[in-house]
């Protein structure tokens, strides 16, 4: 994942979280939020509740590499929240999660179907 497909200030992290809708499931919670550029950027949440820093790493690399495989729709900003079940799912689980979240947020490619790609709450 490049550097332009990453949130990385605190700002853009809590702006998500402030004007964003969320969705949550057992292992993750996804806030979404369309942000009006050419790209999606994504960024990952992963706290100490969840496990020391080798669980916390991995957990975050098995997101990552989830949701680089995702067909998502450009123009949003995505914010993965890990649970404490996450640290002890597996990949497959976790991949599982960030698909059913990505559907649910309605910002896959093709999944859209007649909504298009309205604002959230519209």
């Amino acid at each position: 994942m490049n550097k332009e497909q990453r949130l990385r200030s605190s700002g853009d992290f809590a702006a998500v979280r402030r004007d964003g809708r969320s969705r949550a499931d057992g292992l993750l919670v996804l806030v979404s939020r369309p942000n009006n550029l050419d790209v999606t950027r994504f960024g990952f949440i992963v706290s100490k509740r969840v496990g020391n820093a080798v669980v916390r790493n991995r957990v975050r690399r098995r997101l990552k590499e989830a949701a680089r495989l995702s067909q998502v729709e450009c123009g949003w900003d995505l914010v993965f929240i890990a649970r404490q079940g996450a640290s002890s799912a597996d990949y497959q689980e976790l991949s599982g999660s960030v698909k059913k979240l990505l559907t649910r947020a309605n910002v896959l490619d093709g999944s859209s179907g007649a909504h298009g790609k309205s604002p959230e709450g519209a």
